[in-house]
């Protein structure tokens, strides 16, 4: 299963994907929306680099948490 982040905005009821995404018709998809928090941005930057962080863990490319603590306290 291949997972893809994107924008969206609610309008008329609908959630309508931004920057020329386009899912084909019946696509499944999740929708995480918080309303008890300020809603945030992000940069073209930090959007490339959260897509690049998903990529990687789609291929496994991932630190155990145990190794990442045993690295921070050297």
């Amino acid at each position: 299963m291949s997972m893809q982040v994107f924008t969206a905005r609610v309008r008329n009821g609908a959630i309508v994907p931004e920057d020329g995404v386009n899912l084909p018709e019946g696509t499944t998809v999740t929708v995480i929306a918080d309303h008890e928090t300020e809603a945030f941005e992000t940069t073209p930057e930090e959007e490339r680099k959260l897509l690049e962080a998903i990529a990687e863990v789609e291929r496994g490319e991932t630190v155990r948490a145990a190794d990442l603590l045993e690295r921070l306290r050297r």
